[in-house]
């Protein structure tokens, strides 16, 4: 073996041995972090709230008359289209964790979602013998008290680093978009939800302990069970046989 090979061996030898001391050598943090039999923290997030959204059949055939389309100046109209799209929102809320077992919590997370979500109304209006196809949005906000039960189950700590699934059901309570939403003018239409939502949440997402607290990131997606719509018997309401919450929100937790 020639002299070159001998030292590229040797500092290959020398950095694998320093690698393992110092990796022999790593501190863990708070080591008996989840041992407590309970612990608190808090999350902020940001989110995004889509509706999924079922038209009412054969709702391009149904003819609305002048006392159900009053933001609209015609005679009649039909409704072509329905497109939903998000805007980003927020969370927050409190933390509540109790040990199941070495791999299992129950977690209680109650806080505010604030977001907003937006339709847009393709509407072929009708007046006077005239036709005309406009684009009419309709901005729907909500701000759900947000109360979700959820069961963790962690993979084992490697050091200070841990991953995690979760998954659950939470209960929502729309204080925004209600039924008692009212609009700015008496003219203008808006589209009401019902209060009450229940939805079923599953989530992936990594801890990591600092010296000071655990710091956690998550994904998690909600699905929604109930039917927000609110049926007043306009064009904008009777058009939509069904529609349902969906969300994704990316959350950061300090415990």
């Amino acid at each position: 073996m020639t002299v070159k090979r001998i030292i590229i061996v040797s500092l290959l030898f020398l950095s694998s041995s320093l690698i393992c001391a110092q990796e022999a050598k790593k501190v863990e943090n708070l080591p008996k972090f989840d041992l407590a039999p309970k612990h608190f923290g808090f999350y902020l997030s940001g989110n995004q709230m889509f509706f999924v959204l079922k038209p009412t059949e054969g709702f391009q055939q149904m003819m609305w008359n002048r006392d159900q389309i009053p933001d609209l100046v015609g005679d009649s109209a039909c409704v072509y289209g329905i497109e939903p799209a998000p805007i980003p929102g927020f969370s927050i809320g409190i933390v509540s964790n109790l040990r199941l077992g070495d791999y299992f919590d129950l977690r209680f997370l109650p806080g505010l979602q604030f977001g907003e979500r937006k339709l847009t109304y393709s509407i072929m209006l009708y007046n006077k013998g005239d036709s005309s196809l406009v684009f009419i949005p309709k901005n729907v906000n909500s701000t759900f008290i947000d109360f979700p039960l959820y069961l963790k189950y962690k993979s084992k700590r490697d050091g200070n680093f841990r991953a995690f699934v979760t998954g659950g059901f939470s209960y929502k309570f729309d204080l925004a978009s209600s039924t008692k939403a009212k609009a700015e003018n008496a003219t203008e239409v808006v589209v009401k939800l019902n209060k009450h939502d229940f939805t079923g949440d599953l989530g992936v997402g990594f801890d990591f302990y600092t010296v000071y607290f655990k710091f956690a990131i998550e994904l998690k997606m909600s699905y929604g069970f109930n039917n927000m719509i609110f049926s007043e018997g306009n064009i904008y309401s009777d058009s939509m046989g069904k529609l349902s919450t969906k969300m994704f929100q990316i959350s950061f937790t300090f415990e």
